[in-house]
């Protein structure tokens, strides 16, 4: 398959850009490669690529919020489905600097939807996040429970992209599967997550911030199973069938939970990274931040059932791979 990802530098879509290519797909990557985190592990991640993919493996340095450019890049370059992983994220930037997420998350998606229908493809999965379920108190969280109440502007913007692929699965019958992400993390991750920010501060001897004075849970899902879950999306489009599918849905529109199934302590999360780092670490403990929630914990009935996923990756083997590859990549 010809392949379309969005985000292509980040976390996300570098993995999977990977992955599809080691299965002999082609990937056209697009990425703003704005400085929202270092710019540096963002070319890194597209070296990798280049490296890999070769011919196969082409990357336009753009910003899918621009429409007429966006259009003009990719003239007469030929694709079959789309993965729509480019976004601007994080709850808490989201507060400091709102017009960065109506530009990305809401003009951006619509874009991808345009593009998405007038190339006739055949599947566009999209992005979404489990911060939609915003102050939810039923645990676990699942794809048929309301999500009308966000704490986030970004928590609303994915809600938003929802909505309106939910419109175009209705008006033009493109099918479209939306995934909401549970704290992802592994190799080649954010800098701006969590993982990253304690290993550093740990192996620096600084202070970690932890909020909520440590009450805080979280269904970490490792980035392969995070990937095995989207390859498994993007290999099986909606039917058009009238029936109702995951999300509720009952036009070519599905909605997953990809999470790993297990909600954990973030103390427990931190005394393996610092096993793994060889220090203890100082904790800063501190209140909620607003926009933050206390625990998120993903039902994945619904993929489990549709595709056959089922994450396989324990906190007590990611988080050690995500600090020997932070050990690595740093030379530490």
């Amino acid at each position: 398959m010809r392949i379309l990802i969005t985000g292509a530098a980040g976390f996300i879509g570098f993995s999977l850009a990977r992955q599809l290519l080691a299965r002999g797909d082609s990937v056209i990557g697009i990425d703003s490669v704005n400085d929202y985190y270092q710019v540096s592990l963002k070319q890194d991640r597209l070296a990798a690529l280049r490296e890999m993919g070769g011919n196969r493996f082409a990357f336009h340095q753009q910003d899918f919020a621009r429409m007429a450019e966006l259009t003009k890049v990719l003239e007469g370059q030929e694709f079959d489905r789309i993965v729509h992983l480019g976004a601007q994220a994080g709850v808490r930037y989201s507060i400091e600097n709102p017009h960065a997420y109506v530009e990305a998350n809401l003009v951006g998606h619509l874009n991808m939807l345009e593009l998405a229908r007038h190339r006739e493809v055949e599947h566009m999965v999209y992005a979404s996040s489990s911060s939609v379920y915003g102050g939810n108190t039923k645990l676990p969280f699942s794809v048929s429970d309301r999500v009308d109440h966000p704490l986030s502007l970004y928590a609303a913007t994915k809600k938003a992209d929802e909505l309106m692929s939910e419109t175009y699965a209705h008006l033009f019958r493109l099918p479209l599967t939306g995934l909401r992400f549970f704290t992802v993390y592994g190799p080649w991750g954010r800098p701006d997550m969590m993982l990253w920010i304690f290993t550093r501060k740990i192996l620096a001897g600084e202070p970690i911030p932890v909020f909520n004075n440590g009450d805080m849970y979280r269904d970490f899902t490792y980035i392969d199973d995070i990937i095995a879950g989207v390859i498994a999306c993007l290999d099986n489009p909606p039917p058009d069938d009238g029936a109702e599918k995951a999300g509720g849905s009952v036009k070519p529109h599905r909605l997953y939970n990809i999470g790993n199934h297990k909600s954990e302590h973030l103390m427990k999360v931190v005394g393996i990274l610092e096993e793994e780092c060889g220090r203890k670490a100082e904790i800063d403990f501190q209140p909620m931040q607003p926009g933050d929630v206390r625990q998120t914990y993903a039902d994945i009935e619904a993929i489990s059932r549709d595709l056959g996923y089922a994450p396989t990756t324990s906190i007590e083997v990611g988080v050690p791979n995500f600090v020997r590859w932070y050990r690595e990549y740093h030379g530490i």
